[in-house]
């Protein structure tokens, strides 16, 4: 498994969560591909940790469909499959349509500012062509609704499956962005008017109308 070159090492006091998102972060935008052998060792030096916290992320890992143990044998990065993908897919839609619900008409002018402006950034990444962008402004949108619910069974769920919906997304990211952006400007509409089930129905169309029928290169 080849080390990304350029990426400074992490404190060692680095927290096991940190260890993970690191993990995470790099599977998803694609630094370590599917399939790639991940060496608990070469990990380890790599983020300047001990090897138990990247054993501990590699594992969480596993729960979230990122990548596959054999025991005694290797971990690698799990390839992209089409039902993994829906699966995860309908379950962050139904999380988020659940925040929408719960808390359409209670967010106040800041947080549907906050959604605005992710989703002005989103739009502008999308003509740019720029996916991460894209992709980062999407993620911060969608995290208003449900942090201000601060329900932590969903919040657990999304920390779970979220990552792998966003990997697929990542290698599917299309012209289809913009239909994105005014499905995210009528969202909004209906969280600061208080529709409760029109914004839970646009929630979970939004998440829904992901692909998951074409695998990834």
């Amino acid at each position: 498994m080849p080390i990304p070159s350029g990426t400074p090492a992490v404190d060692r006091t680095l927290l096991r969560d940190d260890v993970y998102r690191r993990l995470r972060d790099a599977i998803v935008d694609g630094t370590f591909g599917p399939g790639e052998q991940l060496k608990d060792g070469e990990l380890a030096a790599w983020l300047g940790v001990s090897r138990t916290p990247v054993r501990e992320a590699l594992l969480r890992l596993g729960g979230s469909g990122l990548v596959v143990a054999l025991p005694g044998r290797s971990t690698t990065v799990s390839t992209i499959e089409s039902q993994a993908v829906r699966d995860a897919r309908d379950v962050v839609a139904a999380m988020h349509q659940l925040a929408a619900r719960e808390v359409a008409g209670k967010l106040g002018e800041r947080d549907l500012d906050r959604m605005r402006e992710a989703n002005r950034r989103f739009a502008e990444a999308v003509d740019a062509g720029d996916v991460s962008a894209a992709l980062d402004a999407d993620e911060e949108l969608h995290r208003v609704p449900v942090a201000v619910l601060g329900n932590r069974a969903i919040e657990t769920v999304l920390e779970q499956f979220d990552p792998l919906v966003r990997r697929a997304e990542r290698h599917r990211f299309d012209a289809d962005g913009r239909a994105s952006v005014e499905r995210h400007d009528t969202l909004i509409d209906l969280l600061a008017s208080g529709d409760a089930e029109g914004a839970a129905s646009v929630a979970y169309e939004v998440w829904h109308s992901l692909s998951a029928d074409d695998e990834a290169e």
